[in-house]
Parts: C-alpha cells; sequence; structure tokens
C-alpha cells in the first residue's frame, strides 16, 4: 500500500465513523423523544464540555505536531552546516589522508539521505548501521591523521566531526519521537463521542441537517489527516522531502 495515503485513510475511516455516530445518536434521540417528548435538561453543559475537550486536545495535538515538523525541518538545514563545516575542516589534514577520508564523507551523506527514505524498520535499521560504520571510519581516519598534523589542526577538525555525528544521532531520535499512540486513539474516541451527543442532540429535536452532519465530520476528519501529515512528514501529503535538497546540493558539491 502506498504510505503516503495512510493519513489519508485513516481520516476517511474516521470521517466514516463520525457520519455513522451522528447517524446512531440522532436514533437514540428520536427514540428517547418518541417515548418521553419534551426538552433535554443538562444536555448543553455536557455537550459544552465534550467539545471542549474535544477542541482542546485537537489544538495540542495540532500545535505539538508542527512544532516537531518545524524542528525537523531546521535540523536537516542545520545537519547540512555540521557536515560542510567538517568537511571544509579536512583541508586542513595532511593531503595523503584526505582522499579516503573525502570518499567517506560522500558516502556518509548519501547515506544519511537514505536513512530518511527508508520506509521499513529493516532498511532503516540498515542505513542506520552503514552510518555509524562510516562515522566509525571517519573518526578513525581523522584521528590518525591528526596525530600527524601540527599545531592547532586537532583542535579544529576533532570538534567539528564530534558536532557532526552528535548531531546525526540528535536529528535521528527527534525524527523517530511520536507521542503515545493513547492520544490519538483518545482524540479519535472523543470525536465519535462528541458526534454521538451532537446527533441524539438533533433526534431529540426532531430535525437533522446532512449538510451539518457532513461539515461537522469532515472538518474533523480534516483536522485529524493534517494532524498525522504533520507527526508523520514522510508518509503523508505534507512532505519534509523537499528540505532535503540543501544535503542533496552538499552532496553535489563534494567533488
Amino acid at each position: 500500500m502506498e504510505k503516503a495515503l495512510l493519513p489519508l485513510l485513516v481520516a476517511l475511516d474516521l470521517f466514516l465513523g463520525l457520519v455513522l455516530a451522528l447517524d446512531a445518536g440522532r436514533r437514540l434521540g428520536a427514540h428517547r423523544r418518541a417515548r418521553s417528548p419534551g426538552p433535554l435538561e443538562g444536555l448543553g453543559a455536557v455537550e459544552g464540555a465534550v467539545f471542549g475537550l474535544l477542541g482542546l486536545l485537537v489544538a495540542f495535538t495540532f500545535s505539538e505536531a508542527a512544532a516537531r515538523f518545524n524542528v525537523r525541518r531546521d535540523q536537516i538545514v542545520q545537519e547540512a552546516n555540521t557536515i560542510g563545516t567538517a568537511w571544509l575542516r579536512l583541508d586542513l589534514l595532511p593531503a595523503a589522508a584526505q582522499p579516503a577520508i573525502r570518499d567517506d564523507f560522500r558516502s556518509y551523506v548519501e547515506a544519511r539521505l537514505s536513512v530518511f527514505r527508508a520506509f521499513s524498520r529493516d532498511s532503516f535499521q540498515a542505513e542506520s548501521d552503514r552510518v555509524a560504520a562510516l562515522q566509525g571510519e571517519i573518526w578513525r581516519a581523522a584521528v590518525a591523521a591528526c596525530r600527524e598534523s601540527p599545531g592547532q589542526v586537532p583542535m579544529l577538525v576533532l570538534p567539528a566531526l564530534n558536532e557532526m555525528i552528535d548531531f546525526a544521532a540528535t536529528r535521528t531520535y527527534t525524527a523517530l519521537r511520536h507521542p503515545p499512540a493513547v492520544i490519538y486513539v483518545t482524540l479519535c474516541f472523543l470525536a465519535l463521542a462528541s458526534a454521538l451527543i451532537a446527533g441524539y442532540g438533533m433526534g431529540a429535536t426532531g430535525t437533522r441537517s446532512w449538510f451539518h452532519v457532513l461539515a461537522f465530520a469532515l472538518i474533523l476528519a480534516l483536522a485529524v489527516d493534517v494532524i498525522l501529515d504533520l507527526e508523520f512528514p514522510r508518509v503523508g501529503f505534507i512532505r519534509i522531502d523537499r528540505y532535503d535538497q540543501i544535503l542533496i546540493d552538499l552532496r553535489q558539491s563534494m567533488k
């Protein structure tokens, strides 16, 4: 299945669930109205509490997902800067040691791009292992070259390499950091509960508006779809892939 469709499929399932919940609530409300005509006391307070909690949770998850999206986007630029700085400082190493290290650098950038393009867990782990191996090779070769270098060369080269390696770990951790699944389960549960209560109110008053039913379901489903797209920006329609261009350009500049 095309992974880009997964958030959309979740949103579509939620849309259908909301429509069914609204209809089920309307039927319950109509049944209650037939047995006991009259206004419902206290329903407004219950609706206000549930819808308020739903709005709070939607706002919270949207805000957090958008913040993590911005962090992940900015970290691509930051990682490119750390790699670029380390690449330039290789000029300080002995000329004989540079070609092998530069070849490893080229492979390293390609591996970093591949890590975040891997969709399966196995391919992600394989590319991560490749990155770790290249980091070790680059570090060992740079340390050996620094032993032959005079003056301040080790103090300039090794910290840059260390920052490059550390930031790779930071970015990988950030990409894997997501809120607990129970938050999304709770969000969907509250959405369905709100639909049921809203439908019950329609049935209790003897009215049903398909426009309001479909608009309510569509807006909530769309909000969830956007949240999931922001939270998983490499599998939805809101993509972070185009920001990888800075790493691609860096790789192409490594002549």
